[in-house]
């Protein structure tokens, strides 16, 4: 059984370092914008069944409990925490930040997909005037979005609308059209890296929508999303994955000098 012991605790070392993993990248990005947590969810494995319950000992009681014993655990799936993080206002008018449900879509590589999708609202204008996401070497919105060169002033509304006033006059110009996408289940979005995710066949289908409609979230211009993680929280989890570490490796001294006295049995 000592055996057993080893493996099963093995299990759990390995289950508790990825873990660990999840929660330093939790913190590492615990300032980077719009970032989501993951949070690690555990399943144990199969059982040895040593006594079946129900069956009927020597006396024809039935048993009410049978004999099983685990062999250890694992990862079931990271799960991505989709709640809002908080706006930070920028009084930055090109920064964006979605209040509600839905990504921007922007232009990734073909290879990729060709679409990807982000809350993240930083954007800036590139030298063709094009509204990008300041994020690498920037990705375009989706629809594109093109600003008039030497605009005197720029707003983006609750619905998306983006307008300019011109050189020489008083009125606003709408130029362009953010649009909101929303999934069926966000949770099964890809993570690319760069607040980038794209759609696999878990997180349904792409509806594309005007913020503020069908469920999409409205736009907050001159705000930017932060990350969801708190650092509070993940610290404590953090110890608390330590102590069960340690109790894994306690586990495993202890069959160790198990089956070391089992070894010692025989030289006596």
């Amino acid at each position: 059984m000592a055996i057993i012991a080893l493996n099963s605790a093995a299990t759990g070392l390995r289950a508790l370092s990825t873990e660990i993993d999840v929660i330093a990248n939790n913190l590492a990005n615990a300032e980077t914008q719009s970032f989501k947590r993951s949070r690690v969810n555990f399943e144990d494995l199969m059982y040895l069944q040593m006594r079946q319950p129900g069956t009927t000992d020597s006396s024809g009681d039935v048993r009410p409990a049978g004999i099983f014993v685990g062999l250890g655990t694992k990862v079931s799936n990271t799960q991505l925490d989709m709640t809002q993080g908080s706006l930070d206002q920028t009084n930055n008018n090109l920064d964006v930040g979605i209040q509600g449900n839905g990504f921007f879509a922007v232009k990734i590589l073909d290879s990729l997909g060709g679409t990807g999708y982000t809350r993240n609202g930083n954007f800036i204008v590139n030298a063709k005037g094009e509204l990008i996401l300041n994020v690498g070497s920037g990705y375009r919105m989706i629809p594109p979005v093109t600003v008039p060169p030497n605009y005197t002033q720029l707003s983006i509304l609750q619905d998306g609308t983006v307008e300019v006033m011109k050189p020489g006059s008083n009125a606003m110009t709408q130029v362009g059209q953010l649009k909101v996408t929303q999934f069926p289940n966000p949770q099964g979005l890809q993570l690319l890296g760069g607040s980038i995710y794209v759609p696999t066949d878990a997180s349904g289908p792409a509806t594309v929508s005007v913020p503020g409609q069908d469920g999409a979230g409205t736009i907050e211009d001159g705000y930017l999303e932060e990350s969801n993680v708190d650092p509070v929280k993940e610290l404590v989890q953090l110890i608390k994955t330590q102590r069960s570490f340690e109790l894994n490796s306690q586990s495993i001294q202890t069959a160790d000098q198990a089956l070391q006295t089992i070894a010692n049995l025989r030289r006596g």
